[in-house]
């Protein structure tokens, strides 16, 4: 799933990089924390590869694609029970023992997983797997935040986001290393053990967030931190005296909050024009469908013709490391862009490549190779798919009907010319496999594959540094102060069931009106998208957050984004 984005400017990555000798106790402080990113990445990418060697040893979750999606979205719908509970956690015990307590959830989902007899068992693994996620999507980069100096704050919470994307990438890279290991995605899903066992340790010998200790008057202890993390006197007592006003600060926030109703926050104008915007944006960036290719994109890969797992596997590090190279861009483009400008790019980039995606889906669900009936009969007729047989035409039909009444096709040694449909289990793959044929049961032989796998590339170079980033920038801007809490929790809620909408539906979207119509359907998201941005968000690129509210409050339509807003006089 996408994570929040904060822009550190290039002197902050100049001051980052100098800790390494300046006070490298500041950089192991991070990276201890970045852990919980590069866990919550690996636990949200691995499954997609996956999934298709789960699919060879559980047969029901290779029959039921409800199954398939449960796999999946079961983790998801562990996160959003972990975000919630997360939060308690975090200001009742603190932000270290939530991120322990998100590893020890890490830690015992991927040895359940690993160890999974059945289906039920393994997707037990991966709720606990998914609280683990909620937890250290709020609490690492919470830690981060206040363990770090105030000059690279931001460049040291990007490195969370960009440790999320990295994790993905790994993902990837160690479910290609697994491919043809004894096991296969036992340990594609037990590895993420080892990285939770690292953070465990390392965190158990580093402090508490010092901002978390002043809050619960453990000042002495929070000084002492911030020598560490300081150094220097002057730097030390500013802080505190920062920290001391802010604490003050929350604690009348807190005591006005108690007065606020949901029903008073909503008739508030500007609240409710923010919460268009902000959870406007997070629906937008869930429902084109985002998260269906980075949980599903060797299977994509394999419905656009790549029958190898192998081969999938190593086609889909294209779209992981694209997205990962994406976040790495939108640092540097969403102060410079605009979050307006940006956003409506990245929504026409995604239409397009979406497009292109139908397109070629389409081509190659119209224009399957053919079944040969004297081909079929060479396997036998216990090898026979009698589904097809019963099918109302089955002289004219091919490899899209083949897959669509759950049998297999295996290729002519020259791919595109007719083929045999057969029952669907291991000994008939092996025989088709031994005459060095391949064996399809998710997509059909195609020569377009490749365009396939040139639209998911451009999808992400579109979507990864506009949408991806772009909503919770504005979220994190958008909301009155004394709203912001309840309306961040609402929009944070807003991306969790809409991941868990999206990825449960995408396969059997795909089985039941085919993959293009569901591209397609993202693609018309996206464009009503485009007009929503248009219309509803706000440009806040170089506003500052007081003068938000009053902007919502006047709500003129800047239709003309690529403009420079022009500075109100003074009154």
């Amino acid at each position: 799933m996408e994570g929040g984005v904060h822009k550190p400017d290039a002197s902050a990555f100049s001051e980052c990089l100098s800790l390494s000798h300046k006070n490298p106790y500041v950089l192991r402080l991070a990276f201890s924390a970045g852990i919980g990113g590069l866990l919550f990445g690996y636990d949200t990418g691995v499954i997609s590869g996956a999934l298709l060697y789960i699919r060879d040893d559980f047969k029901d979750v290779d029959r039921k694609v409800w199954l398939q999606e449960a796999v999946v979205s079961t983790a998801i719908a562990g996160a959003i029970i972990g975000a919630a509970i997360g939060g308690w956690i975090n200001d009742k015990y603190g932000r270290k023992i939530a991120i322990m307590l998100a590893d020890a959830l890490f830690l015992l989902g991927s040895v359940v997983m690993a160890a999974a007899p059945s289906s039920a068992i393994l997707i037990v693994g991966r709720v606990f797997v998914g609280l683990g996620v909620g937890m250290a999507s709020m609490a690492s980069p919470l830690y981060i935040s206040e363990a770090s100096p105030t000059k690279v704050r931001g460049a040291l919470v990007s490195l969370n986001s960009f440790l999320i994307t990295g994790g993905q990438f790994l993902s990837y890279l160690i479910n290609l290393a697994f491919t043809k290991a004894p096991g296969t995605w036992r340990w594609m899903l037990g590895v993420a053990a080892a990285p939770a066992i690292v953070q465990l340790l390392l965190m158990f010998f580093l402090p508490e967030s010092p901002r978390w200790l002043y809050r619960k008057g453990k000042q002495d202890e929070a000084i002492d931190t911030l020598y560490k993390i300081y150094q220097e006197k002057h730097l030390v007592d500013a802080e505190v005296q920062s920290l001391k006003e802010s604490v003050e600060m929350e604690e009348k926030e807190a005591a006005a909050a108690e007065k606020v109703s949901i029903m008073k926050m909503l008739k508030t104008t500007t609240v409710r024009r923010a919460l268009y915007a902000g959870v406007g944006l997070q629906i937008f960036q869930q429902f084109t469908g985002i998260n269906t290719v980075m949980y599903y994109s060797p299977t994509i890969v394999q419905l656009a013709g790549f029958a190898s797992n192998r081969t999938a596997m190593l086609l889909s590090l294209i779209t992981s490391g694209l997205n990962a190279f994406g976040s790495i861009l939108s640092i540097y483009f969403v102060d410079k862009t605009g979050r307006k400008k940006l956003a409506l790019i990245s929504l026409c980039g995604v239409v397009l490549s979406l497009a292109l995606l139908t397109a070629t889906f389409r081509q190659t669900e119209t224009h399957s190779p053919l079944i040969s009936a004297l081909d079929t009969s060479n396997f036998g007729s216990n090898n026979t798919c009698s589904a097809l047989s019963k099918s109302a035409n089955p002289a004219a039909s091919d490899c899209m009907a083949c897959l669509n009444v759950d049998c297999g096709f295996c290729a002519s040694t020259s791919k595109l010319s007719p083929g045999a449909c057969l029952i669907a289990n291991d000994m008939t793959k092996k025989q088709c496999q031994t005459d060095h044929r391949a064996w399809y049961t998710r997509g059909c032989p195609s020569n377009f594959g490749w365009l396939a796998l040139i639209g998911l590339a451009l999808y992400i170079i579109f979507f990864s540094p506009g949408m991806g980033t772009v909503p919770w920038v504005v979220n994190s801007e958008i909301y009155p102060l004394r709203y912001r809490g309840i309306c961040g929790g609402i929009a944070s809620t807003t991306v969790w069931v809409s991941n868990l909408i999206v990825s449960q539906s995408f396969l059997s979207l795909t089985k039941a009106i085919g993959t293009a119509w569901t591209f397609m359907l993202f693609g018309i998201v996206a464009v009503i998208g485009i007009f929503y941005v248009a219309i509803v968000v706000p440009e806040t690129k170089g506003v500052p957050i007081e003068e938000v509210e009053t902007m919502l409050e006047e709500r003129a339509l800047h239709f003309r984004f690529w403009e420079k807003k022009k500075t109100a006089p003074q009154k």
